[in-house]
């Protein structure tokens, strides 16, 4: 069994806690009942299914991606779902922890993986990290000469298991220097411009940011908040295992994308 500040070091290194957004909610949210970890689940969101998972299967930390808590809340029931999730890991001892934007933008961090996935060239943060200058906000790299956005999306469709994409702006224009942020990056469109990015692959966006997209001559695919960053969940997993010796490390099974088609 490896000491919890052992783990939570290492976490930190994969996923400095400097590089989160200011608004962020990072680190040790819910801290287990024991000082030793020996086993350690990841997962992108923490629901009342996945809490279970946890549970049942003795983790002793949860690493999700998304916080919770976020905010800070007035009462933990199992009237809601947060509520139901926090108070099982809390009755069965678990802690909890998350990297979240720190994560998204780590070198080797979601928006990195993202970008070696489409086959981007000359791959580098949007807003480089002052003090690790491969890290930072968002990643921008260069497709090929002759690359339409049709075929960055199905190259992200593939890539990450999805039947459908969203595309702001015309699919067969060039995809030039294509931005990436992963998640909700649609209020980022103003940053990812002056990166000098032709197209954004985000997770997902809103209407009013699709059209202001279109005013500033931008492209844009959306594949789903869920499949932008769930399937970076196993590499942090595999990371952490193959850095802690001795940890039993894996990412929830039963999670799923909550919102599918018809």
């Amino acid at each position: 069994m490896t000491a919890l500040q052992t783990v939570t070091a290492e976490l930190e290194r994969i996923a400095p806690l400097r590089l989160a957004a200011d608004w962020d909610t990072v680190g040790l949210l819910v801290g287990p009942q024991r000082a030793v970890v020996e086993r350690v689940m990841t997962c992108l969101t923490l629901t009342p299914e996945v809490a279970t998972e946890a549970a049942r299967e003795r983790a002793d930390l949860v690493v999700t991606h998304h916080p919770l808590p976020f905010r800070p809340i007035g009462r933990i029931t199992a009237d809601t779902g947060p509520g139901r999730a926090l108070l099982e890991l809390i009755q069965a001892g678990a802690g909890v922890w998350s990297s979240h934007t720190a994560w998204d933008s780590a070198a080797g961090g979601i928006n990195d993986q993202l970008a070696d996935m489409l086959g981007l060239l000359h791959v580098a943060p949007i807003e480089p990290d002052a003090e690790t200058p491969v890290a930072g906000f968002g990643r921008a790299g260069s497709a090929g000469a002759n690359e339409t956005v049709a075929a960055v999306a199905r190259r992200a469709a593939a890539g990450l298991d999805v039947r459908h994409v969203q595309i702001v702006g015309s699919a067969e224009r060039p995809a030039g220097r294509v931005g990436i942020v992963c998640g909700s990056g649609g209020d980022t469109l103003a940053s990812v411009r002056r990166g000098g990015c032709d197209t954004l692959v985000t997770g997902e966006l809103k209407l009013h940011d699709a059209t202001e997209a279109l005013a500033l001559g931008m492209a844009v695919i959306a594949v789903g908040h869920h499949a932008s960053e769930r399937f970076s969940m196993p590499v942090l997993a595999a990371r952490l295992a193959a850095t802690v010796p001795g940890l039993t490390c894996w990412a929830s099974r039963t999670e799923a994308d909550p919102i599918g088609w018809l």
